[in-house]
């Protein structure tokens, strides 16, 4: 965010990439369970992640995708890591990239980190094959 963007501004580039990226049905689903404890954080993440962030110019959203596959196996979140294999399919990665990066993640991050990673972007991947 630059000086010239207002918060307000941020947080709305912020929702339409949220939306974009992970689908309005579970942006609508984590609003709708905000509370007042939870509200502080929503409205974090979708300011300065998806506002601050994946709205920058630098990276497309494919390769910001990949990054976030391998660094939530490194932190091992597999919440966040289903979620983000979704918004990478909508964001153009094939299976077989999907493949590749947590493959990758093997090397550098563990074996059980991977295994985990696969164990749940293979789940995702099949409701996408259902679809």
């Amino acid at each position: 965010m630059d000086d010239q963007t207002s918060h307000h501004e941020t947080y709305s580039a912020g929702l339409a990439k949220r939306r974009q990226v992970v689908g309005s049905d579970y942006v609508d689903r984590a609003l709708a369970n905000m509370n007042e404890f939870t509200k502080p954080m929503q409205e974090l993440v979708t300011e300065y992640c998806w506002g601050g962030i994946w709205t920058r110019p630098g990276l497309d959203d494919k390769t910001r995708s990949f990054l976030n596959l391998a660094m939530l196996t490194a932190l091992n979140r597999p919440t966040e890591l289903a979620t983000h294999v979704r918004g990478a399919l909508t964001n153009g990665a094939t299976p077989e990239e999907i493949q590749e990066v947590l493959l990758q993640t093997a090397i550098y991050v563990g074996v059980p980190a991977a295994l985990e990673s696969f164990r749940i972007a293979d789940g995702v991947l099949g409701e996408h094959r259902h679809d």
